[in-house]
């Protein structure tokens, strides 16, 4: 039996597992985010934020995941967003106490769980930046009056934004409007409505967004 689900975990974007009978691949895109991702027989690896959308190979199996939020992760993680950008890292080189993680994992009856209470924990003792929220929540603010109601200088600014998220406050911003996009492409609304509530100019620079950023084309990226 295949599937993948994702359900609410406190504190996080969510955790996720996806399951398989088959070797198959999928297609994994930009969302701002930093999952920690564990896959039975081949231990903990970290997912940073991506910058553009590529074909994964996936074994069968079953693989599990907890997502931070946006610009969240690498204050769990120990450091700063943009050194994992487009990468996958063993989880071993940033965290301690990665063996007795995985074995905790391996006899789990529900690894999601184990992830979320060990990505909490870490989160408790290393709280994110306090202006990760008002950065990733000011879509459509120049970066000049961004930085000017956060008090920082446009420098200073994109530094935090590096650190936090992996990109610059543009690049963020573009990425987290795709994001938007896709999660209403999944859900049926129609594509025009789409780049009207997410702020397209129109349904064609929807269109030129997902292509550039996803590599294919919205109505592929969603196809099951």
């Amino acid at each position: 039996m295949s599937g993948y689900r994702e359900r609410a975990a406190a504190g996080l974007d969510c955790v996720w597992e996806r399951s398989s009978d088959v070797a198959t691949s999928g297609r994994v895109v930009p969302d701002g985010r930093t999952d920690i991702v564990f896959t039975r027989g081949g231990g903990l690896v970290v997912a940073g934020p991506d910058t553009t959308g590529h074909v994964t190979a996936l074994g069968p199996g079953e693989v599990f995941g907890v997502r931070f939020g946006p610009g969240v992760g690498p204050s769990a993680l120990g450091v700063p967003a943009h050194v994992l950008r487009d990468l996958r890292v063993p989880l071993a080189e940033l965290w301690d106490g990665v063996a007795e993680l995985e074995e905790a994992l391996a006899v789990a009856h529900d690894p999601c769980a184990v992830l979320a209470d060990a990505a909490r924990r870490r989160l408790r003792a290393t709280p994110p930046d306090p202006v990760t929220g008002a950065i990733a929540g000011a879509a459509g603010t120049p970066v000049a009056a961004l930085a000017d109601d956060l008090g920082l200088s446009t420098r200073h600014l994109h530094r935090r934004s590096l650190d936090a998220f992996g990109y610059g406050p543009k690049t963020l911003h573009r990425v987290l409007r795709f994001d938007r996009a896709v999660k209403l492409a999944w859900a049926g609304v129609p594509f025009a409505d789409i780049a009207h509530r997410t702020g397209y100019a129109d349904q064609a620079h929807l269109s030129r967004e997902v292509k550039d950023l996803a590599g294919v084309p919205l109505g592929q990226l969603i196809r099951p």
